[in-house]
């Protein structure tokens, strides 16, 4: 009997001793193999469910043992607490190590940068390609005036005068709503009480402060040395009621920046943005201005000028002037300029 019993409690001893290093291996080995690559990147859709995370981890091939993380999985309650979001998995982690981080939502951020953007289309776009924010959800949130007013005090016009560009961090499922959200932050940061009390100084107010960096900018983009001088050009319009007579926000109004010469049927386009038929700003950015160019304006250069035009030398310098008879004199140069190197449109 004392050996039966022996026998007993070695045999007992060996499966449990058994189990337990199968059970160490399932939870602390490492489980992914990913090749030569040091890690890969998950993308877990919000609402997904644990089969769909599974499904996601298979089609990565990522596991030398699939089964033994979804056991695991299971055993830590991990298909209750599935959280959407990109996450990064590393070379060698062990199905412990990957559930813990899945289960806590310890998603990486995506960076987003905000340049060269025109129009809200444009903006959506390059928003939506990078996040899982819906771009159906986020067209309809920035056309709808009601929801701009009550949480923005814009409408679907000045609404791109919101979004500073900068460098952003959002985790990959931002929502369109907490998207344009956290870009409000900025938005807030970047309108200090020095900025805001120069704009009431010049009498504009944030939005239009920018919409009107927004045509500075298009005016000049290579040499920024002009752009408080040009700014200071369109200010003395706007005080005289002047129109800004602009060619970029004639261009806006045809949808074609393309253009290197504009005539004068272009002119009669019926368009808001056609500042050589209406007086004073546009109703919206013909771009979503640089920062560089909302201090421009803000930081503008008093000057008699009243008029601007391009130099003959196609340098992208302007030739400026006080009163009209030396603009149109500008103006002259610059057209033969363009006659002698055939730019027609």
């Amino acid at each position: 009997m004392k050996k039966i019993i022996l026998w007993i409690l070695f045999f007992l001893l060996l499966a449990g001793g058994t189990i337990a290093y199968i059970g160490y291996r399932i939870i602390y080995f490492p489980n992914v193999s990913i090749g030569e690559k040091k890690s890969v990147i998950i993308y877990i859709p919000t609402e997904s469910k644990y089969e769909d995370v599974i499904r996601i981890l298979a089609e990565k091939k990522i596991f030398k043992n699939e089964k033994s993380f979804e056991l695991l999985g299971k055993i830590k309650k991990y298909k209750d607490k599935i959280k959407p979001g990109r996450y990064r998995v590393l070379a060698n982690m062990s199905n412990n190590n990957l559930i813990n981080i899945l289960k806590a939502g310890l998603q990486e951020p995506i960076t987003l940068t905000f340049n060269n953007i025109r129009t809200k289309e444009h903006l959506i776009f390059r928003v939506c390609h990078k996040l899982e924010a819906d771009s159906a959800q986020l067209t309809t949130l920035l056309n709808d005036n009601r929801y701009l007013k009550e949480n923005f005090g814009m409408n679907s016009e000045t609404i791109l005068t919101l979004f500073i560009p900068n460098t952003y961090k959002f985790y990959w499922n931002t929502s369109a709503k907490k998207f344009i959200a956290e870009t409000e932050k900025e938005y807030k940061i970047f309108w200090n009480e020095e900025r805001k009390a120069k704009a009431k100084k010049i009498g504009l107010t944030q939005e239009q402060i920018s919409i009107l960096a927004s045509i500075v900018q298009e005016e000049q983009l290579r040499f920024l040395d002009e752009n408080q001088i040009i700014a200071g050009i369109f200010l003395n319009r706007l005080k005289t009621g002047m129109p800004l007579q602009s060619d970029p926000t004639l261009k806006f109004a045809l949808k074609d920046f393309s253009i290197q010469r504009l005539l004068n049927k272009d002119k009669e386009v019926d368009s808001p943005y056609n500042t050589y038929r209406h007086n004073g700003l546009p109703p919206g950015p013909i771009t979503i201005p640089k920062i560089s160019s909302v201090d421009a304006v803000l930081n503008f250069q008093q000057t008699d000028f009243f008029y601007m035009c391009a130099k003959e030398d196609f340098s992208g310098r302007h030739n400026f002037a006080k009163t009209l008879d030396e603009h149109n004199r500008n103006v002259k140069k610059y057209h033969k300029a363009l006659d002698e190197n055939k730019i027609v449109r």
